[in-house]
């Protein structure tokens, strides 16, 4: 039997390889060819989006298969028509006033690390956008969502050679371990990697020494703000925290609204069939859900509200929409502010709107930077929100897993979601083909160098400069002045001194550089005070050890 990790290695190597000679041939595709290439594959995953939706939940068990579809649907239907028109390979622009030409060029094969919690959604939508970058693709699954991953693969690797794609272009792999993961994302051959999963492979794929785009976990605000339309705004959020039961990085994570709307949010929570959870079933979740290592239970990732109750030990409707828990902080105190990935939402009420603010900044800290917030308002409260938080989506009242992937919004239709720099991430955007090339400008002179400075060439008819100088002494005269007037604004007397100027006589010389008089007397102060609390204090000293009536003691 052989080592299922050096199996796996294996088949890596071998896929790569057959990879990277397919892109050989892809490389020289015009973008008509490849455009053909992207529509026909496309087509194919549409025809069998159902299909594949109902094997990714009953492979994995987490989701549900309406909304698995959804997530489908985003990928071979929205996202192959936001990318038609796009030029990805090839001449991009020409820009003739600038005298410049902008030529794509693909960066080879691309490397696709998947999740359990959305693996044939995210099998198309890297697929796709790599094949309309010009590139080769090799999927490295994830081992719970092997079968669903590899059969969305396959449909896309058929159509695609239907439309005259090289074989091998599309390679999934079989054996999918750690290991092989480790070995794909460092293979010679690989030109980027898409990482989508845990922070460990994300992790990985920043490690590996290779082009990578990685995102972080999201742990999504939702600001309901008092001009927000709450009959609007509450069921939104709750068909956002529902959708897929909570799997998507972006799904809300808590409501933050002022107290004064407390009534109101409850209240048309329970109209779109959330349930308040009482403090002890609370607690219950949240021992339930987050791990002693701050990890989330992978056995409530994606359940349903109605089991995941009874995992907690209590009973809710079967029509339950999602759990809600009103929570009192954020942090390790209050275990269900944090990312939950699953249909729990926390409801923080707070006094006005800066500690709103002030809360959903932190909420984002805890396991969110640079992720998704969310906020419903309609006044210029927007406006500071969006400044305020340290995430790269702002979403305006939508639904946060629609608005963040481009459904309701006009961001780029997308399943990896950057998260800047502050989390440690290349990008801020939502990746798509434009991520996947390289941009190669042909470049026409068009001055000589002499024209693209204001300063001459010639060193020698360069300025000097001026020479920075040591900073002038401080005269002895000005310093003693200072501290005589000093002494006399707290009304000590110094004998010989003149009013007005110092005690030394007439011979004293005058200061040889000008000296800022602020400075001198700022400095002089200081030391004035220090020596007379050093000569309270010994002489305080000197009368303790004396004792009553001067005797020892």
């Amino acid at each position: 039997m052989l080592d299922k990790d050096l199996l796996s290695i294996q088949e890596v190597r071998t896929k790569v390889e057959k990879a990277y000679q397919a892109w050989q041939k892809y490389r020289t595709f015009s973008q008509e060819q490849v455009d053909a290439i992207v529509e026909r594959a496309a087509a194919a995953a549409r025809a069998n989006a159902r299909r594949l939706a109902e094997m990714a939940v009953e492979e994995t068990g987490y989701g549900n298969a309406k909304d698995k579809y959804i997530k489908n649907l985003l990928n071979c239907d929205w996202l192959p028509r936001r990318m038609r028109g796009m030029k990805t390979v090839g001449v991009l622009r020409e820009l003739p006033e600038q005298k410049m030409v902008e030529i794509g060029v693909p960066v080879g094969v691309v490397a696709a690390i998947l999740p359990t919690t959305n693996p044939t959604s995210t099998a198309m939508y890297k697929t796709l956008i790599s094949l309309k970058a010009g590139n080769a693709v090799v999927i490295s699954p994830h081992p719970r969502a092997h079968k669903c991953t590899c059969a969305t693969a396959g449909i896309l690797y058929k159509a695609a050679i239907e439309a005259g794609a090289p074989e091998e272009i599309i390679q999934c792999i079989d054996n999918a371990t750690l290991e092989g993961t480790n070995a794909l994302m460092r293979h010679e051959r690989t030109g980027v990697i898409l990482s989508t999963g845990g922070a460990g492979i994300v992790k990985a794929a920043y490690s590996s020494g290779k082009p990578a785009f990685g995102v972080g976990p999201g742990n999504v605000p939702v600001l309901v703000d008092t001009s927000a339309d709450l009959e609007d705004a509450i069921p939104k959020i709750v068909t956002g925290k529902s959708f897929d039961y909570g799997t998507v990085c972006s799904s809300e994570q808590a409501i933050v609204a002022e107290s004064s709307l407390r009534a109101r949010i409850l209240a048309l929570l329970k109209s779109s069939r959330a349930y308040m959870c009482n403090d002890a079933q609370k607690d219950a979740l949240g021992k339930m859900l987050v791990m002693p290592n701050w990890s989330i239970n992978p056995q409530c990732v994606g359940q349903s509200p109605v089991k995941l109750a009874k995992m907690a030990g209590f009973e809710v409707p079967p029509e339950t929409s999602i759990l809600c828990a009103e929570i009192a902080g954020v942090g390790k105190q209050h275990p269900l502010s944090m990312e939950k990935l699953s249909p729990v939402l926390a409801l923080l009420f707070v006094p006005d709107f800066s500690t709103a603010m002030d809360t959903c900044h932190a909420l984002l800290k805890f396991g969110g930077l640079g992720h998704t917030a969310v906020i419903y308002a309609t006044d210029d409260r927007i406006r500071q929100y969006g400044m305020r938080m340290p995430a790269m989506r702002v979403l305006v009242n939508t639904p946060a897993p629609q608005g963040s992937t481009g459904i309701t919004t006009n961001v780029f239709p997308s399943m990896t979601l950057g998260c800047g720099a502050a989390a440690g991430n290349i990008t801020s955007d939502n990746v798509g083909p434009q991520h996947l090339i390289n941009i190669k400008r042909l470049s026409y002179v068009v001055r000589k160098p002499e024209e693209a400075f204001e300063m001459p060439l010639d060193i020698n008819q360069a300025p000097a400069g001026p020479i920075p100088t040591e900073p002038a002494p401080i005269d002895r005269n000005t310093v003693v002045a200072a501290v005589e007037r000093y002494l006399a604004s707290r009304g000590m007397s110094v004998a010989g001194s003149a009013a007005g100027g110092p005690s030394c006589d007439s011979s004293c010389a005058a200061p040889a550089t000008p000296v800022k008089q602020g400075v001198v007397a700022s400095v002089s102060a200081d030391v004035v005070d220090r020596f007379l609390a050093r000569r309270a204090a010994s002489e305080g000293k000197g009368e303790a050890a004396a004792g009553p009536g001067g005797r020892p003691t």
